[in-house]
C-alpha cells in the first residue's frame, strides 16, 4: 500500500501533534513544462519545446495524474486553479479546453473559482486569450519581467518591450484580472530604467502586480556565468521607490512580492502563504494535502517524458516525492509561508492547519517578540517591520533544531 494512500496508519510521532479539526481550503495547481526556449536565470521546471507539442499524450497523462488524487480529496472544494510553466500560452486553445474541462468533470469547483493562466507575451495571441477566456480562464497572469529591449535581451527573453505592452492590452481585453510579473535590479540596470518599468507596468491599471529581485539561483546559466548586477544599495534603494510608487497609486503591498488593488489579492497565492492545501498535477508539480491526523507533500517526476510514460500506469510511479512531513517540521513550514504576509494569518490557524499546539511555539513566539521581530498581537502571528526586514532569521527561529 503507498503511503501516500488515505488508508495507511500513521506512525507514532511521524504526523501532527493532534488531530486537525478540520481541512483548509484546496486548489489545485497544473504543471506546463515547455518554453519556447530556457531563460538563463530560470530554475523552474522547464524544457525546451518540440516544434509539435504532444498535447494529446500530456493531456491523457493529466487526466491519470488528476485520478489518481481524487479519492485523496474526496467531497472537498475547489477554490482556485493555476496553469504554471513553462509557458502555458504554448497550448493550443482546443487544448486548454479539454484540461479545464477536465477538472470541472473531476472536482467541486466553486462556481467563482479563480482560473489563472500564466503566459509570456512572445507567446501571446489576442484570438487565443479570447479563447482561454471562452474556456473559463478569468485571470492572466503574464511575464513580462521588463519593457526595456536591452534588459530583456540580456535576461533571454523572446519578447521585446513592444509585444509587452500588446500583450497586455490583448490579456487586459479577454479578462478583468491581470497580473503583471516584473523583475528589478537587472544587469546593467539603473534606479531610473527601473522606476521606469514599474511606471509602465502601472500605467495599464492591472489589478496585480508580482515585483521581483532578480537572484542567481543555482544550477542556472547566470549561476554558472554570474552578469554584472547592481550592488546591494541600489538594489535596495530600487525596491523602496517600487513600493513607493505602488502605493501612491492604489497597489498596496500585502506580500513580499505581491501588490494588489482592493480585491485584487491572488486566491490562489494566498491559499499558498496561509497553509491552504493543493493538489499538483503535471511534470516535477508539487502538491500539500491534509487529513485529519497528518500532512502530506507530493512531487512528481520532473521529465515530461517520463512522467507521461508512468501517470497512465496509474500505480504511483510519476511521484519522485510522496511523504508525510514530520510534526517536528510543521512549524517552520507554516512559518516559511505565513510570515511573507505583510499582516500575517490569524493566530488559530496554527493549530488548526498544523495540528501542532500554539503552545508548543510559544516561548519563541515570545522570543521574537521581545527582539522586535513579530508583533505583540494575540490574534495574529505576524512580522513587524523589522522582522520583515530580517525575514530569513525569523523564519529560522522556527526550524526543528531551533525550537527545541
Amino acid at each position: 500500500m503507498s503511503e501516500f494512500s488515505p488508508e495507511v496508519r500513521i506512525r507514532p510521532g511521524s504526523g501532527p501533534a493532534t488531530l486537525l479539526p478540520s481541512l483548509p481550503p484546496l486548489s489545485v495547481y497544473v504543471h506546463v513544462p515547455w518554453c519556447v526556449r530556457k531563460c538563463p536565470y530560470c530554475d523552474f521546471n522547464s524544457h525546451a519545446a518540440p516544434e509539435q507539442l504532444p498535447e494529446e499524450q500530456y493531456l491523457d497523462a493529466l487526466q491519470a495524474d488528476l485520478e489518481q488524487n481524487l479519492p485523496l480529496v474526496w467531497g472537498r472544494q475547489v477554490i482556485s486553479v493555476f496553469v504554471g510553466g513553462g509557458t502555458p500560452s504554448l497550448l493550443s486553445a482546443r487544448a486548454l479546453d479539454r484540461m479545464l474541462a477536465l477538472l470541472r468533470s473531476h472536482l467541486n469547483l466553486l462556481p467563482d473559482a479563480e482560473i489563472t493562466l500564466e503566459a509570456n507575451p512572445g507567446t501571446a495571441e489576442a484570438g487565443r486569450f479570447l479563447d482561454y477566456a471562452a474556456s473559463g480562464v478569468n485571470r492572466i497572469s503574464l511575464g513580462v519581467q521588463s519593457f526595456d529591449d536591452q534588459a530583456l535581451k540580456a535576461l533571454g527573453r523572446i519578447h521585446d518591450g513592444r509585444q509587452a505592452r500588446q500583450a497586455i492590452e490583448m490579456a487586459m481585453k479577454a479578462v478583468s484580472r491581470v497580473n503583471l510579473d516584473l523583475m528589478y535590479a537587472l544587469p546593467g540596470q539603473s534606479p531610473a530604467q527601473s522606476e521606469q518599468d514599474i511606471l509602465q507596468a502601472m500605467s495599464f491599471g492591472p489589478e496585480h502586480l508580482s515585483l521581483y529581485h532578480l537572484t542567481l539561483e543555482p544550477n542556472t546559466v547566470f549561476a554558472k556565468y554570474p552578469p554584472a548586477l547592481p550592488d546591494d544599495d541600489e538594489s535596495a534603494a530600487m525596491q523602496d521607490r517600487l513600493i513607493e510608487l505602488t502605493a501612491g497609486g492604489g497597489w498596496i503591498q500585502y506580500e513580499i512580492s505581491a501588490y494588489a488593488r482592493r480585491g485584487g489579492h491572488s486566491r490562489h497565492n494566498l491559499n499558498y502563504w496561509e497553509f491552504g492545501d493543493y493538489i499538483g498535477i503535471g511534470p516535477g508539480a508539487h502538491g500539500k494535502l491534509s487529513f485529519h491526523d497528518r500532512i502530506v507533500r507530493t512531487a512528481t517526476v520532473r521529465n515530461p517524458a517520463s512522467w507521461m510514460e508512468s501517470a497512465p500506469r496509474r500505480d504511483g510511479s510519476h511521484y519522485a516525492h510522496n511523504a508525510r512531513v514530520p510534526a517536528a517540521d510543521l512549524p517552520f513550514e507554516f512559518m516559511l509561508n505565513a510570515l511573507r504576509l505583510k499582516e500575517g494569518v490569524p493566530a488559530h490557524y496554527f493549530q488548526e492547519r498544523t495540528g501542532v499546539p500554539l503552545a508548543r511555539i510559544l516561548p519563541i513566539l515570545r522570543r521574537n517578540i521581545e527582539k522586535g521581530l513579530l508583533e505583540a498581537d494575540p490574534m495574529r502571528i505576524r512580522a513587524s517591520e523589522l522582522g520583515w526586514r530580517f525575514l530569513n532569521d525569523l523564519q529560522e527561529a522556527f526550524l526543528p533544531d531551533e525550537a527545541s
